[in-house]
């Protein structure tokens, strides 16, 4: 996949801004941005230091298009490993354009999504997991998914790997070798040290295994379903966890007739609110599309929030324990939030009235925002957060965490293997197997669909 080409494309976001940033990647760089560059110290690119800026003007013919900084980055010494040419220009769509074009009259072409990552990695800068993590960091829009992309992009992830595979490569050998002495029946590889060996192995990848389950919902954030009776303020509590008036509020029974989403974020942790039309019988045709979408999304949710008004409770008491009871038999492992809304209304008595009739029930005013806090601590509960305080390794990607399982799979074969005293020809395929998968994660072992299928999702110019 290595080829000669000198690359360009935006490297900042397309549109208007204050400036913006083209970026060059290829043996030529330097040489045709010297072409296109005119320093006003009129000193030659090519004959100045690595991880230097310049300023001068891009030159079309004798046309000055616009005033530049150009910094340069040689060979090995950049991101890509190849020579790299930044121009930051000023943020005109038309300069931006003007200039693109320009180096792909004159020697380039277009870079593809995620191609200058793409050369870091076959250019050793990276090993595969922390290219990936590239994307993730560029995607990553709260504290918890930021930090996991920046360990993982350094390499914490990957050492794991790394050392984990190189102890199974190192018995291995040793195994590899007592095949070319099978005549001898000689023994090698210790297998007491072997059998300690694969426990450990077991113990780091069921760990790594096991936190998918938390790097998921950090990634992707956990979407919460606020599900009720029409009109019993499910859209003036997405208003008041957000802080801002994202829902439309209305007196009128029904008002929310489709679904409405945005995220809040929860010390680090993303939370996808779902607003949905309220659950009740209905002639209504649009109003009963919203209420099959509140079914639908309840589905989707991973947390469940059952919303009542306080000062019903009397009179729908019934109702709510039946409607309690159907969501805890249709999603028995879903997390069922039970909230009373509107208690500013409420007394005392009525209040702890409320509290012995509904167990583990939590009271709370979205108009005047009390409880509104409390009920933020109790989402955040629902995320093991222990394993993203202590910095352990959380795995994110799906890809991963497929040739993990593979991986553990494989491994316990070969546990399986050693505990019946399988022969070591056996045992080695077994072990082969395990290596492949560990492999694949950091992309000692690839082919050009894997890298084709991983870089596609990139953005054109990183």
């Amino acid at each position: 996949m290595i080829n000669e080409d000198t690359i360009v494309a935006l490297a900042t976001p397309s549109g208007a801004g204050a400036i913006a940033v083209i970026r060059l990647s290829g043996k030529e760089a330097i040489t045709l941005a010297d072409n296109h560059f005119k320093s006003v110290s009129g000193k030659k690119l090519s004959k100045q230091k690595t991880h230097t800026i310049h300023l001068g003007h891009v030159i079309d013919d004798k046309r000055v298009i616009d005033e530049v900084l150009v910094s340069i980055f040689k060979d090995p010494n950049s991101y890509t490993g190849e020579n790299v040419v930044e121009l930051s220009c000023h943020g005109s769509i038309y300069i931006q354009q003007e200039i693109i074009q320009l180096f792909l009259r004159n020697g380039c072409r277009m870079a593809n999504a995620g191609e200058f990552t793409l050369r870091a990695f076959l250019n050793g800068k990276l090993d595969l997991s922390q290219a990936e993590a590239v994307a993730d960091l560029i995607a990553s829009d709260n504290e918890a998914s930021h930090q996991i992309a920046m360990q993982q992009m350094r390499g914490g992830f990957s050492s794991e790997i790394a050392k984990l595979r190189e102890e199974l490569l190192n018995f291995a050998s040793l195994i590899e070798l007592e095949l070319d002495f099978a005549e001898e029946d000689v023994e090698f590889a210790d297998r007491s040290q072997f059998k300690d060996l694969i426990e450990r192995i077991t113990f780091v990848l069921k760990r790594l295994i096991d936190s998918f389950a938390v790097g998921n919902v950090i990634k992707n954030g956990i979407p919460v379903a606020i599900v009720g009776e029409p009109n019993v303020g499910k859209s003036t509590l997405l208003n008041a966890l957000l802080n801002e008036e994202r829902a439309i509020v209305s007196d009128i029974a029904g008002t929310t007739r489709d679904t409405i989403e945005d995220e809040l974020v929860i010390e680090g942790i993303g939370f996808r609110f779902i607003d949905t039309a309220g659950i009740r019988e209905t002639k209504d045709v649009v109003e009963s599309i919203g209420i099959k979408k509140t079914f639908e999304k309840m589905e989707k949710a991973q947390v469940v929030v059952l919303l009542f008004s306080a000062e019903e409770f009397k009179t729908e008491s019934k109702r709510l324990k039946v409607e309690i009871e159907k969501i805890k038999n249709k999603f028995p492992l879903k997390p069922l939030l039970i909230i009373a809304n509107k208690v500013d209304v409420l007394n005392d008595s009525e209040r702890e009235a409320l509290h012995s009739e509904f167990e583990n029930i939590h009271l709370l005013s979205a108009k005047t925002g009390v409880g509104v806090d409390t009920l933020k601590k109790k989402l955040i509960g629902f995320v093991n957060t222990g394993a993203l305080r202590n910095n352990e390794t959380i795995v994110t990607n799906t890809r991963h965490y497929d040739s993990l399982l593979k991986a553990f799979e494989e491994v316990q074969k070969v546990k399986s293997g050693l505990e019946s005293g399988l022969s070591g020809d056996l045992l080695a395929i077994d072990i082969r197997q395990a290596l492949y998968y560990f492999g694949e994660i950091t992309g000692e072992i690839t082919n050009d669909d894997l890298l084709g299928n991983i870089f596609a999702n990139f953005c054109i110019g990183k």
